[in-house]
């Protein structure tokens, strides 16, 4: 590039500046042109408002402002008139009944007609009727009875001319209350409050009972959940384990070489190299779909993790509750039984043998009185119940139902189902007779022969009370080996072991010894002996141990 060219070029460069410059300061120079409405309001284009309420229109005139017709604050159809050509301003309160019927005028608007002259209405002070008779029904009940029951002490009515007004035989509501049913025998009489407080306290044990079976069966339910989400998550953890993908990978690609070296066309290789792309895509998927399920899992388990143990607390608490509950009732139950027992004793002339009791407050094994009959040959009608003699268990219903049929099934079925508790205890004791003369039983002593039958029922070959295997579960050789075993017994002493049909038949002769259980556990008989024997087996026998100190004596008695 020459001189003179270059001086051109710089000379344009300085000219095209300058001129920019002058043109974009002539364009700064301009006035805006500013952005305006105007508007032009004549006098009295929007209409005047004025002060006035919801209920008129703020725009309307002053001679057209009216209540509405037909409404609340139409006093038109009323007496009262507030002069001619004025308006009522005021809100309008209005203190007497009108009557249904509307008055339509000309333009076809209704309004109602002035009713009759107002009468006062009396108010009373809200009584229910129907509550003011049972309660009257249930203080004469209790007067009746020469007692009066916290409730009715609470409930009873104030007497006020409100509430008399309401119990009134004229009142139109007021059905009259069923007659009460014929007294219970053991609400009166000496026993009556005793009775009052087992029942009440049981009823709580039951209660606290069934709250803490929920509470348990919430905690397990709980439980389960987080240990099934705790197994998913370790299953997805396993299945999204980088190594094992890698592995499922590395198998894949063997195959598809193994394929392909064996293809003996491209469309073989080809069909192979689908095949292993497609395996990989599925082994991908398999791993996210596992990852995924992986932290669903956990996230799962740690929201049941945060009340599992609130809800273990919860549970443990109403276990404890209900076991307290239980110790109160039973306790309820013995002072109710002594004082029957006390009661009866009174009736007939005697006092009822108890327990003597040593220095520590425990009863001597040597004074019970089941014990003292074993040891002298007396023959209670709890040991010819337990041997199963139907005269026995005739004799205590009928002293406890009389002469009332419905009395006696009721009765009857309570005493066998206690009968067959004990028996069932006695069983799962091992409390069992054996005979002597046995080719298998006699040649062991009776402790080795309880041990021997006590493991096998361990094995599950349990004896059922009758001379059988429960479920018909029959052991075999091997397990009355392993038996012996248990029991501490050389299995190679026994020179001839049971057949086949002489192992049914193992109990065949073999009785149970539920008087001597009976005696070692519940020597005296008495309330707490027999529920801590019989252990969750009372739980169902709630109505013979109600009347335990009345069936007590029959039972001891002997014939």
């Amino acid at each position: 590039m020459t001189a003179s060219e270059f001086v051109f070029l710089a000379l344009g460069v300085v000219l095209g500046v300058a001129a920019g410059a002058a043109l974009v300061e002539i364009l700064r120079a301009r006035p805006h042109a500013s952005r305006e409405v105007r508007i032009t309001v004549a006098p009295d284009s929007v209409p005047r408002r004025r002060s006035s309420t919801l209920a008129d229109d703020a725009f309307a005139g002053i001679q057209a402002a009216e209540p509405a017709r037909g409404g609340p604050a139409d006093r038109r159809g009323d007496a009262v008139s507030v002069g001619p050509g004025l308006t009522e301003r005021r809100t309008p309160v209005r203190s007497g009944a009108l009557t249904a019927a509307a008055v339509t005028d000309g333009v076809g608007e209704g309004r109602l007609a002035p009713g009759p002259a107002r009468q006062p209405v009396p108010i009373s002070g809200g009584a229910d009727p129907t509550l003011t008779a049972l309660r009257a029904t249930a203080m004469s009940a209790a007067a009746r009875q020469g007692r009066q029951g916290t409730t009715a002490l609470l409930d009873a009515p104030t007497g006020s001319a409100d509430d008399a007004a309401s119990s009134a035989p004229s009142a139109p509501s007021a059905p009259s209350a069923p007659a009460p049913p014929e007294a219970n025998p053991g609400a009166t009489g000496p026993c009556a409050e005793a009775r009052r407080l087992a029942d009440e306290r049981c009823e709580l044990a039951v209660r606290a009972r069934h709250q803490a079976g929920v509470a348990e069966e919430t905690h397990r339910s709980a439980q389960r959940d987080y240990d099934q989400h705790e197994a998913a998550a370790e299953a997805a953890a396993a299945a999204a384990d980088p190594r094992a993908v890698r592995r499922a990978k590395d198998d894949a690609q063997a195959r598809f070489r193994d394929g392909r070296a064996g293809a003996l066309s491209s469309e073989s290789v080809e069909a192979a190299a689908r095949a292993w792309l497609l395996e990989i895509n599925a082994i991908n998927g398999d791993a996210r779909e596992a990852t995924a399920t992986l932290n669903r899992e956990r996230e799962a388990a740690a929201a049941i993790a945060q009340t599992l143990e609130r809800l273990a607390v919860e549970a443990d608490a109403a276990r404890i509750a209900a076991e307290t509950a239980e110790s109160v009732c039973l306790t309820a139950r013995e002072t109710l039984a002594a004082c029957e027992e006390a009661e009866a004793a009174g009736a007939v002339g005697h006092v009822p043998a108890v327990p003597s009791q040593g220095p520590s407050g425990d009863g001597s094994a040597d004074d019970d009185q089941l014990a003292a009959a074993l040891r002298g040959g007396g023959d209670p009608r709890i040991f010819r119940m337990l041997r199963g003699d139907r005269a026995a268990l005739t004799e205590v219903v009928m002293a406890l139902a009389g002469d009332r049929p419905d009395d006696r099934r009721h009765w009857q079925a309570a005493i066998v189902d206690l009968i067959d508790a004990i028996l069932a205890d006695s069983i799962a004791a091992g409390s069992l007779e054996f005979p002597t003369d046995h080719p298998f039983w006699g040649a062991f002593t009776l402790e080795q022969d309880r041990e021997i039958a006590a493991a096998l029922s361990s094995l599950g070959f349990k004896f059922d009370g009758l001379g059988g295997w429960v479920d018909d579960r029959v052991p075999s050789q091997r397990d009355l080996s392993l038996s012996l075993g248990y029991a501490g017994l050389d299995p190679m002493r026994i020179r001839q072991w049971p057949t086949e049909v002489e192992m049914t038949e193992l109990f065949g002769d073999v009785r149970v010894a539920a008087a001597e259980h009976l005696v070692g556990s519940a020597g005296d008989l008495t309330l707490g002996e027999l529920v801590t024997m019989l252990g969750r087996r009372a739980d169902g026998l709630a109505e013979v141990w109600n009347h335990w100190g009345r069936i007590r004596p029959l039972l001891l008695e002997e014939s």
